[in-house]
């Protein structure tokens, strides 16, 4: 079996189009990676937050500005909706979406502590419905799609 590994995420979403239908049509195993969009949809990030010189964020157009505050905006409104509809956190939502796919076999998440990998966990057995991966695109469509360079791709 071959295997593709790409970033996807609520926020990037480039690879729907053609690179997801072709891999489900090809049997091509689909590896994602940044479900939570580099930190942003962890709920731990807000318009106030201060990324570091050596953090790759602080050069990225898409963690700055209006565009930023925009999407911090959206994140707010996926996590009023993950806990009141869902009983779940935010970041088990987005892991969740990613999983939703029919393409996609694995969704690769980041860790620094114990309880991050329990909520990743807990992500896998959120199966959402048509009616809310609906309502999740209708909190999305307010937001600022990421492009260009994910983290391995920026000078250092």
């Amino acid at each position: 079996m071959e295997t593709l590994q790409r970033p996807y995420h609520l926020f990037r979403r480039d690879i729907e189009a053609e690179v997801l239908p072709y891999a489900r049509r090809h049997d091509i195993g689909v590896l994602v990676y940044g479900p939570l969009a580099h930190g942003l949809l962890s709920g731990s990030l807000d318009e106030n937050t201060h990324f570091a010189s050596d953090d790759w964020r602080s050069g990225a157009p898409f963690f700055k500005g209006d565009t930023y505050r925009r999407n911090v905006r959206t994140v707010r409104a996926l996590a009023r909706f993950a806990s009141r509809e869902l009983g779940a956190s935010l970041s088990q939502l987005a892991i969740a979406w990613a999983l939703a796919n029919p393409a996609v076999q694995v969704a690769i998440v980041g860790a620094r502590h114990a309880r991050h990998v329990d909520d990743s966990v807990a992500a896998a057995d959120l199966i959402l419905s048509a009616d809310e991966l609906k309502q999740i695109d209708r909190i999305m469509a307010d937001s600022v799609p990421m492009s260009g360079p994910s983290p391995e791709m920026m000078p250092e």
